[in-house]
Parts: structure tokens; C-alpha cells; sequence
């Protein structure tokens, strides 16, 4: 039986509710993030349009830097009681089509349409139907991959941005991936992507021209990963995260060991962001942050740090990481892995926004 896994993907999201609902918006470059104040502010880029793309905007550009590029861009501080609001409707309405359900961000979800559909004609029809009923009821427009595997699904959401869709077929994998540039697949970044490169690896296509296990060789878990996932190999549900954990981590090991502070407290923030991911999405407060770091030789040491009462708040723990991280300064050895666990959980009724206002004011 085929597996139909649809990635539903909101386009520029808080940019788009800012458009929605001021008209006179559209067409011009929108940046959402912390005030730039003339060039001289503090904070990052939150999100921005594809008008503001043009002029080399991206989230998590420093708003300063931002400002330099487009000056005549529209600013706008984020309002994400709105936001919440317009996801929760979009969510509502995704949630509808399947029981197979699976939020991942404020923006983003999985559906399992594999009992619904007998075929990819009837997939097609889902989504566009699904894809209407978000812009005619939300007035924002989304996009969505469908795959056998949610790894392809996601490339998929991306691959016709904005307002797209997009199929791969069981027997197109090769061919759709194929000149794919590796950053494609979920987990290569930037600064990943020159590991790749150094070994001859620009394409997901040229990851196919090696077995698993000389991935494996060259890149450990994550090489075997990327194998899996250029070959279709991701037999991951689409499932909503389990209340009963008492604790959610991530952890990620360098390519090459590395005593660059930056590039340690950039892979810190990038495993901080996709655990706040979870845990927003999931509505869940924690209490206690914990870094690992392992050095070269495998010298693995843990420090941990616990708030008075429980928050959902990305840049104290961010703050709360490099703190613990300072604790190591002296050590005149490379890093081979960190990682991050967000422990003492606590499952919330009401759910605010409020606190990650103060992460764009940094």
C-alpha cells in the first residue's frame, strides 16, 4: 500500500497575516522582527516576505544588517497573539482532512492521507481542495509536498514556494532529488553543507553514487541519515508528541572537532530553536535547561541550571546555554558534540506567546 505523507507549509506566515490584514502591505518588502532603530538596533529578523528576499533578507539576519539592505522595508514588531490565532484556524482546518495529525511549528504540520486517497489523483485533489479552504477561510496561502516519507514531503512543501504543490511519486525519487542541492534535505545546513562539499558532495544525487555505510564512514549517524533520506528510507509516522515525557533533548555531533566558539554557540542556538519548536507547538513549559558537551576523546560532562518556576522562553535558555557553556572556557581542548535537554516538563492549558517577545529585544 502506497504511503501518501502530505508537509503542509505556510508561506512566509507572519509576514502573510500582516498582509492579510493590512492590504496596502502588499507587494512591498515586510520584515518582522525587533525594532531596527535606523540601523542601529538590536535583535534579529524573525520573518520577511519574498519582496524583502529579494534584497537578501532571511530570518535570523541581525535587523541592523537587515536595515543596511532594504531601509525603505517595512517594519514590524511581531504580534503573535495574532499569529497563534491565525495558526490555531489553519491548524483546525489541516486537522480536519486526517486523523494522522502532526503540528511541528507554528507554521508547519504533517497529514497521513494514506487511508483517505487510493491514488496521487485523489491526493492532488485533497490538497487543492485543502490549499482553497485555507485562503478563502484564513486569507493566507500555504504550501504542500506529498511524498511516502515525511523527509521527502518536506523538500517537497519547498520545491514550487510560494502557494505550490507538489508531488513525488514513489518511482520519481531519484529523478526529483537527483540535482537537489544538499541543503535540501532536513538537517544540512550552511555550515554542514562545506563538510559535504570537502568530500565531493554537492548534490543529493551524488550522495546516491555511495553506500550507506561509506556515509556512515565519513559522517557518522548523520551521514547514514542523509543515505536513508536520498533513498526513500524514512519509515518515521506522522504522530503527535507524547505527553508523558518527562524530558525532550537534541544533540549533534561536529563533523570535524572544533574549538571555534562561534560555530559551537551557532549549532547551540540552532538545536535551542528546534526544541522551542516542539515545545510552543506542543504547549509544554520546562524548568530545568541542561548543556552536554563531549571533547575530543570523549570526555562527556553535563551542567545544568533551573529556573524558580517553569517558562517556555528561547532566549533565557539560549542565555542559560552559553552560561553553562562559559563554565568550560578554560578548557584547552576541541568539542566534538553538545546538546541540549529541557527537563521538569509541565503540560499547559493556557498557552501564551508573550515571553518570546523578549528573544526578538535581545
Amino acid at each position: 500500500m502506497n504511503r501518501f505523507i502530505l508537509h503542509c507549509d505556510l508561506d512566509c506566515f507572519f509576514a502573510a497575516v500582516e498582509e492579510r490584514d493590512n492590504p496596502e502591505y502588499v507587494g512591498k518588502p515586510i520584515i518582522i522582527g525587533a525594532d531596527p532603530k535606523d540601523g542601529k538596533g538590536r535583535g534579529v529578523v524573525s520573518t520577511c516576505n519574498y519582496e524583502a528576499r529579494k534584497f537578501g533578507l532571511h530570518s535570523a539576519m541581525p535587523i541592523s544588517q537587515a536595515y543596511r539592505k532594504c531601509p525603505h522595508g517595512i517594519y514590524l514588531h511581531p504580534n503573535f497573539e495574532k499569529y497563534q490565532k491565525a495558526s490555531k484556524e489553519v491548524m483546525e482546518i489541516v486537522n480536519s482532512y486526517s486523523d494522522k495529525f502532526q503540528q511541528v511549528s507554528i507554521d508547519e504540520a504533517y497529514l497521513d492521507v494514506s487511508d483517505i486517497c487510493q491514488d496521487f489523483k485523489e491526493v492532488r485533489e485533497l490538497a487543492e481542495k485543502l490549499k482553497s479552504e485555507i485562503q478563502n477561510k484564513i486569507g493566507i496561502t500555504i504550501s504542500i509536498g506529498c511524498a511516502p516519507t515525511k523527509s521527502i514531503a518536506k523538500i517537497a512543501s519547498d520545491y514550487n514556494k510560494p502557494n505550490g504543490f507538489t508531488i513525488v511519486e514513489p518511482n520519481q525519487i531519484n529523478s526529483f532529488l537527483s540535482n537537489l542541492d544538499i541543503t535540501r534535505i532536513p538537517g544540512i545546513g550552511k555550515k554542514s553543507k562545506q563538510y559535504y562539499n570537502n568530500k565531493g558532495i554537492k548534490t543529493i544525487g551524488d550522495i546516491t553514487n555511495l553506500t550507506r555505510s561509506q556515509m556512515e564512514h565519513l559522517f557518522g549517524k548523520n551521514g547514514e541519515w542523509v543515505w536513508n533520506v536520498a533513498h526513500g528510507f524514512d519509515t518515521r509516522e506522522v504522530k503527535e508528541f507524547s505527553g508523558d515525557r518527562k524530558s525532550i533533548s537534541k544533540e549533534r555531533t561536529f563533523y570535524e572537532d572544533t574549538d571555534d566558539l562561534n560555530v559551537i554557540i551557532s549549532k547551540l542556538e540552532d538545536i535551542n530553536n528546534r526544541l522551542h519548536d516542539i515545545i510552543v507547538k506542543n504547549k509544554i513549559y520546562y524548568k530545568t535547561v541542561t548543556l552536554k558537551i563531549r571533547f575530543k576523546g570523549f570526555l562527556t560532562y553535563t551542567r545544568s541550571k533551573s529556573f524558580p518556576h517553569h517558562v517556555q522562553d528561547k532566549s533565557q535558555a539560549l542565555k542559560v546555554i552559553i552560561e553553562l557553556l562559559n563554565q568550560f572556557s578554560n578548557e584547552n581542548k576541541k568539542v566534538r558534540l553538545v546538546g541540549i535537554k529541557l527537563s521538569n516538563l509541565e503540560k499547559a492549558l493556557n498557552f501564551s506567546q508573550t515571553t518570546i517577545i523578549s528573544y526578538l529585544e535581545v
